[in-house]
């Protein structure tokens, strides 16, 4: 059974940071590319940032110089670390896992008020 388990979320004050984590089980985490996505109400979910299995990461404009994506292979854990946070960041933060076919979590809320 494959399991994507996303923690870290919360509220935090503008400026503030948090670290998001997603546990995944049930795959061989090391070949899949992992991801963050977000989506805010009215919003559709949105890319925020990807790593490869040889650890290349993508990042979406309005996120880069702020959070990063690692990923550590021995925990099957893939990590956002946000900092200067922002009002827009406010969403579900949901991790993805792809590999010829794509897993998703169960989302975590973020919310960053004005």
């Amino acid at each position: 059974q494959v399991q994507l388990v996303e923690s870290g979320g919360g509220l935090v004050q503008p400026g503030g940071s948090l670290r998001l984590s997603c546990a995944v089980s049930g795959i061989t985490f090391s070949r899949y590319t992992m991801g963050w996505y977000r989506q805010a109400p009215g919003n559709q979910r949105e890319l925020v940032a990807t790593i490869t299995s040889d650890t290349s990461t993508n990042y979406a404009d309005s996120v880069k110089g702020r959070f990063t994506i690692s990923r550590d292979n021995a925990k099957q854990t893939v990590y956002l670390q946000m900092n200067s946070l922002k009002p827009d960041d406010t969403a579900v933060y949901y991790c993805n896992a792809y590999w010829f076919k794509a897993w998703w979590g169960q989302g975590t809320q973020v919310t960053v008020p004005p």
